[in-house]
């Protein structure tokens, strides 16, 4: 049986989640007193503590820190007071689970206490999602990421362009409580703004005109899992305010409801801009900032990670054969001293980029340094390090090119210039369908 210890001085809250952990046939020891709390944490082992901010001798915040020292597997939650956001913010960058407000809702006390105890039943952390690299800053990333699961506090994910933030967020959820829940990510750039209401928060049929179906929005959709929120800078100004109440009120209303629901969501968001630039020019609310950005996770550019370069390329290499059906390439002493002196403006994508070219366009399975194509332009796209689509463009054209001289040599026989460029017709097929030859 599971074991919980509440931590509260008013009577009638200790009876209230009492009666109701119990029915959910947990053992209950209660407290009424920061002392007290903390003698029965030293004396036995607990699955949960729920605490209460305010205590007579003491506060919520001292019980988490004493705890991270003594007791750092043991989920905290704490119970603030309505509309005390701040100190359930401050709970959570100490290393609280989660929290509740007052009144106590009894739903989403049930639904934080089986988060919590899935945390302390001892399993080892699965996520099919892996974060390649044997670099120091890989190995941090790695560890925080860890550290992160075991809380619902927001995340907020920086890092270049290209870096892999969604990977980081989809490895925080799978290796976290809601695991077996929804992973919903959301590109905010890619929405209307015309839309987005409709998109995050769903609409009733009949609510707008064209609304024919009922309609789930994002955070209907991840119920009890993890909405991530990409490029979260791009959200227009009436949406920032929207969500920041979705986040402190944990409650949505679709589009022609006329009550509110509660949902149960962990937010992760990113982007590659600044949002402390942002926040300064008054592009982005600051309010909502201090919401999201709980915790902050930066993800490491690839120019950082030199070392990394050989086990990527090689993993890349590996998928790019395994997906189009080809004996895998490898690289040359040169490509990969090459690889591993540039500077990468698109980080990994850009290196994916680079090295799915190379594979196509090298002669047998051995990729040359001139296979590459990042040499001579490689001063003129320093200048621009978030400027992928120049990138895309520039290596394009140098596909193009030697496939339209191929197919040239050969009078456009494609099962011929596929053996001159040394690759599989099917792979030819692929590619003129890609660049738009077919």
């Amino acid at each position: 049986m599971h074991s919980v210890l509440i931590i509260d001085d008013e009577p009638d809250i200790l009876e209230l989640l009492d009666i109701t952990l119990s029915r959910m046939e947990l053992e209950v020891q209660s407290a009424s007193d920061m002392k007290s709390a903390l003698s029965l944490l030293d004396k036995r082992k607990f699955d949960l503590c729920l605490t209460d901010m305010r205590l007579p001798d003491g506060d919520g915040l001292e019980i988490i820190t004493y705890a991270q020292k003594k007791h750092s597997q043991l989920p905290i939650a704490v119970i603030t007071a309505h509309g005390s956001m701040e100190t359930a913010i401050q709970a959570l960058k100490l290393g609280a689970f989660d929290f509740l407000s007052k009144p106590v809702d009894i739903n989403l006390l049930r639904t934080l206490v089986t988060n919590a105890l899935q945390l302390s039943d001892e399993r080892t952390p699965h996520s099919s999602q892996k974060m390649i690299g044997e670099s120091s800053g890989i190995g941090i990333l790695r560890e925080k990421i860890q550290r992160l699961s075991r809380s619902l506090a927001p995340v907020y994910i920086s890092g270049e362009s290209g870096t892999g933030k969604e990977l980081a967020a989809r490895m925080i959820h799978e290796q976290g409580p809601r695991s077996e829940k929804p992973f919903i990510p959301v590109n905010c750039g890619a929405i209307p703004h015309d839309l987005m209401e409709s998109e995050f928060f769903g609409h009733k049929k009949g609510s707008f005109t064209g609304a024919i179906l009922d309609k789930q929005g994002f955070f209907q959709a991840a119920d009890g899992g993890t909405l991530f929120l990409d490029e979260v800078a791009e959200l227009p100004s009436h949406m920032q305010v929207k969500l920041l109440r979705v986040i402190q009120e944990k409650q949505v209303r679709s589009i022609g409801e006329q009550k509110e629901s509660p949902v149960n969501v962990r937010v992760l968001s990113a982007t590659h801009k600044d949002l402390y630039v942002l926040v300064k020019e008054g592009k982005f609310r600051e309010d909502l900032f201090y919401r999201i950005n709980v915790i902050e996770l930066n993800v490491p550019p690839l120019r950082d990670r030199g070392e990394d370069i050989p086990i990527l390329a090689e993993n890349i290499l590996s998928k790019i054969a395994d997906e189009n059906s080809l004996k895998q390439t490898t690289l040359s002493a040169e490509a990969l001293q090459a690889l591993q002196n540039y500077s990468y403006p698109g980080n990994i994508r850009e290196l994916e980029n680079i090295l799915e070219r190379a594979s196509t366009l090298c002669e047998g399975l051995k990729i040359g340094e001139s296979d590459l194509g990042i040499t001579l332009e490689e001063s003129k796209l320093e200048g621009n390090k978030s400027d992928d689509v120049s990138l895309d463009s520039y290596l394009g054209d140098i596909e193009k090119s030697k496939i339209i001289h191929a197919l040239e040599q050969t009078r456009w026989n494609k099962t011929k210039a596929a053996k001159l460029l040394g690759i599989s017709f099917r792979a030819l097929r692929y590619r003129l369908e890609k660049l738009g030859l077919d």
